[in-house]
């Protein structure tokens, strides 16, 4: 048989196949921000997984807006989709309605306060990291992070408090601030800041793309590293800053997007442990002076 259907190049009928099963060969991958790299990144270890075992894998951008995300998370169902991998696009993401199918969801970057597998970054001990090293050598240390109701930076903006609480300084709450987790937002924060009668003197950005807008404003007021100290959670992905004078805690985001796949690819295959939660370390590349 096998010899058979290599002498007719015979191609397996996806469609058939999926009547057959009852799901396809095609993974949902929803994320908040297609344009942010840290996104790009973990999108690259998930496709890298899913094609070697077979699947494709459906991008779905959801601008953090739970509209959206429903729109996707119902297409999902629509198409008879395997399983989601999800970073959800606020605590108020409902899964009950393709939960109910059967279908198995990974969440990503974040939790959705469901019993399911997930896969995140050590927030808060890369909040705690970055602001630890600039409180070696400042006094002031800002942190600028996303929007407050997003886990990711809650828990970046706790580990901030808890390096001023293990350096025993009290965390100065007007520098505690929080944003969009865009360019945009770390640029109107940083002016803000700087705008203060007591500026900070270092400044620690809750991601990767808030970092670049907090640099850019530093850079138009003559004020980069080291002037003021800059730490940043996540790769920076383009600055005219040298390397070496950004300290960054750089987040594995492409091993989460391959960890999310596999943990998925399992589920799929109908493994029946409990919900599990893989929390992934960081790594502090620290700028030299």
């Amino acid at each position: 048989m096998r010899n058979a259907a290599k002498q007719l190049n015979f191609t397996p009928n996806r469609a058939a196949r999926t009547l057959r099963r009852q799901s396809s060969e095609v993974i949902a991958l929803v994320i908040p921000d297609i344009e942010n790299p840290y996104f790009t990144e973990m999108a690259r270890g998930v496709e890298d997984v899913a094609s070697e075992a077979g699947y494709s894998v459906v991008l779905c951008n959801s601008d953090a807006q739970i509209d959206k995300e429903s729109t996707y998370l119902r297409i999902a169902m629509a198409e008879n989709m395997s399983g989601v991998i999800l970073a959800a696009a606020s605590d108020h993401t409902s899964l009950d309605a393709i939960l109910a199918t059967g279908r198995p969801i990974v969440a990503v970057d974040r939790s959705t306060g469901y019993d399911i597998d997930g896969v995140v970054m050590a927030n808060r001990d890369a909040g705690r990291q970055a602001t630890a090293h600039m409180l070696r050598t400042h006094r002031r240390v800002a942190y600028i992070g996303g929007p407050e109701h997003i886990e990711t930076s809650a828990d970046r903006a706790e580990g901030w408090r808890l390096a001023h609480r293990d350096a025993g300084i009290a965390a100065p709450e007007d520098l505690l601030r929080f944003s969009s987790f865009r360019v945009d937002g770390g640029r109107a924060v940083m002016e803000e800041l700087l705008a203060l009668p007591e500026p900070p003197d270092a400044v620690v950005a809750g991601n990767n793309l808030i970092g670049v807008g907090a640099i850019q404003v530093l850079t138009e007021h003559d004020l980069t590293p080291p002037r003021i100290g800059v730490a940043v959670v996540g790769s920076l992905p383009f600055t005219t800053l040298s390397p070496s004078a950004v300290t960054v805690v750089r987040l594995p985001a492409r091993h989460m997007g391959v960890t999310a796949a596999r943990m998925l690819l399992e589920r799929i295959r109908g493994d029946e442990q409990p919900a599990r939660t893989v929390v992934l370390r960081n790594d502090l590349q620290a700028a030299t002076r």
